[in-house]
């Protein structure tokens, strides 16, 4: 083959598989890290997590993808701000495709976590926990970042030291036992009477219960402690 055609095949060749390379591949994660980044530092303000890492997964390309000159990444409708997400990518000069990117991105934070084994039915206090930094991530509906978030509450499972501890994974700790004598607050339109009651179920603070009077009414109020019982006109 004369050397003007055997350097014409090299050529083309070489195209060809820049060109194939460019379709298989056709995502540039530092483009879409340097993308996300922004959006993901504000949502780590607002949500006050301490630390982020982006993670760009291999989408799945269709094997005749056409070669795109220029493309941008888009938030598809309803994408979460963190954990396991797709973003959009979508060429916009030279071809028409859209591809979905897997990403992954993690957040910590501090959350509360058991300072000791805990067992199921542990009434928890602020003794048994302490804030530490923990990927949020890897907890399916978030774990307890407030004190208040896990006030007057009991462990429905056992929790090992240094677990986070979610809101889900506890119980309000009753205040109010079925059968007990609570006193009743009963609060109208400018005035307010004391009486005494059996609550009918029991509730943990500022949980509903219901209430028969010495009278025999009953009545629906909100348990608080001291087995009291605050019903509103």
């Amino acid at each position: 083959m004369p050397r003007p055609a055997r350097t014409f095949l090299r050529i083309a060749t070489l195209l060809m598989v820049a060109s194939a390379a460019r379709a298989a591949q056709p995502v540039d994660a530092e483009a879409l890290r340097a993308w996300l980044d922004p959006q993901v530092a504000a949502t780590a303000a607002r949500e006050g997590f301490s630390r982020y890492e982006i993670e760009v997964g291999t989408p799945r390309v269709p094997p005749a993808l056409a070669a795109c000159e220029r493309s941008e990444f888009f938030a598809p409708a309803g994408a979460r701000p963190w954990g396991r997400v797709s973003v959009g990518m979508r060429c916009v000069e030279g071809a028409r495709w859209t591809l979905l990117v897997p990403v992954t991105i993690a957040v910590w934070g501090t959350a509360l976590v058991a300072t000791h084994p805990l067992p199921a039915g542990t009434a928890l206090s602020p003794d048994q926990l302490e804030l530490q930094e923990v990927e949020l991530t890897r907890e399916p509906s978030g774990a307890a970042r407030e004190a208040e978030d896990l006030a007057g509450r009991t462990l429905t499972r056992a929790v090992s030291a240094g677990q986070p501890i979610r809101v889900d994974m506890t119980r309000a700790t009753p205040v109010v036992q079925a059968g007990d004598s609570v006193r009743l607050r009963i609060i109208g339109n400018g005035f307010s009477i004391a009486a005494a009651g059996q609550a009918m179920n029991s509730a943990g603070t500022g949980q509903s219960v219901r209430v028969r009077t010495e009278l025999g009414k009953i009545l629906n109020g909100v348990a608080r402690e001291g087995r009291i019982i605050d019903v509103r006109l």
